[in-house]
């Protein structure tokens, strides 16, 4: 215990020595804000910054220009992994201010860091780099893999990194988000996991227009693309239908409880024109996140059917593309306890006098008289993930067993898995005020004073869980004997097939322009 002990010391130390440039490289990252997909200069500063740091890393792993998958190793040992998410929301742009303002340059509808990514990339940086600056100065031995994960908002991927068998050789997992919504805050998920999510893409394309009903009565019929013609309904008819049909239909795809949830998305192919003849291609994205695969497949059915439907409306043929089709996640008691463990050693965020400032600034902006402890209580708060756990269940039904939705449960069917969170900046609602806009949270979330202490807790949390692994057989062991209990017990292979490609040639949204000068 003594060479563990030493060795997280030592990676504790070299986080509070670098704390400022851990801070600026988040600030980058947060100012980038690419979403979905699109992050290019963001991967390539996690690429560039890691081969600086002696990794050898896969640019674009999996088939994805914007992923990467990164490996340093000390000799042989436990190989262990975490990860980086760099994606921002599109209409989500918000300066790092104390008002509301959009960053310099850019459309107020332009993307920003919400939940935010930025701070779950660089916090997990920090914890990979601490441990290798604590392997190398005593000697331990091991594997450390670190893997790039875009358009996590879309499930995008870690399903191909799974399927392509970049998580095989993993002996444990530790994944990592910003305080997400309570009780899971500044904790571990204890048996209760994110659940299944499913994202799908229907493009109806009218390519043959021409072959629409021509009639005889019509003296124009025989002209090829007249414009007093009847013409085809065409693609955005389709959508139309398609969207109706399925908004109509929400009661009817299940029983509503269980806390699961529908949304789409619009996709252009940058045909705005309205010219004078039919939509050739319109498309929509659905996704839809429910406890259990048994829901997905039940809402999959009925869209499935509208989307056959309104194509044969709209005189189109329907095109079918797989975003995300993501498996519930499985829980692993051994290495919730690990983490939770360094976690109490570790403490949780504590604002300072700077924080705290900036928030009672954010409090007069909105004509609020500024609180002496302006922050939400609970993100100051360690909770047990057992009571987190229990508080969680009070909301659920008894039949549920998974709830919400994120990507990191599709890595958990490959390796023994952690999931944690620690809190980020929120405020304490005024009472009688209701909550504070949306924007305050995205703000917060880009502050130095404001974040820093998330990526100092959860970078020496995400150490100190690594050593124990790296320096603690026993705990990897009982780690990787619990994991194969769960799988014989409940097998649950692969919603995709091996050979799925990630969708990055749709028509996502994306910057245009030249070097730091974008527009949306």
């Amino acid at each position: 215990m003594q060479l563990t002990d030493d060795a997280k010391a030592t990676a504790q130390a070299w986080i509070d020595e670098h704390l400022t440039q851990l801070t600026e490289w988040h600030t980058h990252i947060w100012e980038l804000a690419e979403p979905a997909w699109r992050e290019y200069r963001s991967q390539r500063w996690y690429v560039e910054r890691l081969r600086e740091e002696g990794f050898e890393v896969e640019d674009g792993s999996g088939g994805m220009p914007t992923a990467f998958s990164a490996r340093w190793s000390n000799g042989e040992g436990p190989t262990l992994l975490t990860y980086a998410e760099y994606d921002a929301v599109p209409g989500n742009n918000q300066a790092a201010t104390t008002s509301e303002s959009p960053r310099e340059g850019l459309s107020r509808f332009a993307p920003g860091h919400t939940d935010p990514h930025s701070v779950l990339g660089i916090s997990t940086l920090a914890g990979v780099l601490a441990t290798k600056h604590a392997m190398t100065e005593h000697g331990i031995p091991g594997t450390l893999h670190y893997t790039g994960e875009p358009a996590e908002k879309m499930h995008g991927s870690k399903v191909v990194h799974g399927l392509r068998g970049y998580y095989d050789d993993a002996d444990a997992i530790v994944s990592f988000h910003p305080f997400y919504m309570l009780p899971l805050c500044n904790t571990a998920r204890w048996d209760t996991q994110c659940g299944a999510y499913y994202s799908k893409v229907y493009s109806f394309v009218c390519d043959h227009p021409e072959t629409w009903q021509v009639s005889s009565a019509d003296p124009n019929s025989p002209i090829p693309a007249s414009h007093s013609a009847a013409r085809a309904p065409g693609a955005n008819v389709s959508l139309m239908q398609m969207y109706t049909a399925s908004r109509t239909m929400l009661d009817s795809m299940l029983p509503a409880t269980g806390g699961w949830s529908f949304s789409d998305a619009i996709l252009t192919d940058g045909q705005a024109t309205a010219d004078n003849l039919p939509q050739r291609i319109a498309r929509i994205q659905f996704s839809w996140r429910t406890p259990d695969i048994e829901m997905a497949e039940h809402v999959l059915a009925v869209l499935d059917r509208n989307a056959a439907a309104a194509a044969m409306m709209g005189h189109c043929e329907m095109e079918e593309r797989w975003v995300a089709r993501s498996r519930p996640g499985r829980t692993n008691h051994v290495m919730a306890e690990t983490l939770y463990g360094n976690l109490e050693q570790v403490g949780a965020p504590s604002y300072g006098a700077e924080a705290v400032g900036v928030a009672q600034e954010i409090q007069r902006s909105l004509g609020l008289e500024p609180a002496e402890r302006p922050f939400l209580a609970e993100t100051e708060q360690l909770i047990e993930p057992q009571e987190a756990e229990r508080l969680l269940r009070e909301h659920m039904p008894a039949w549920q067993r998974n709830w919400t939705s994120d990507d990191y449960v599709e890595m958990s069917h490959y390796a023994p898995l952690v999931r944690f969170y620690v809190s980020r900046p929120a405020l304490q609602s005024v009472e009688g005020q209701g909550p504070y806009p949306a924007w305050v949270m995205n703000a917060l979330g880009g502050i130095p004073e404001t974040i820093a202490p998330t990526i100092l807790t959860a970078g020496k949390t995400v150490a100190g869980t690594f050593l124990d692994l790296l320096t603690r057989s026993e705990l990897l062991a009982a780690a990787k004997a619990e994991f194969d209990e769960r799988v014989a017990a409940e097998p649950s292979p692969a919603l995709l097939p091996a050979d799925f490609e990630a969708p990055i040639e749709l028509p996502w949204p994306d910057y245009a322009g030249a070097d730091d000068r974008r527009r949306w």
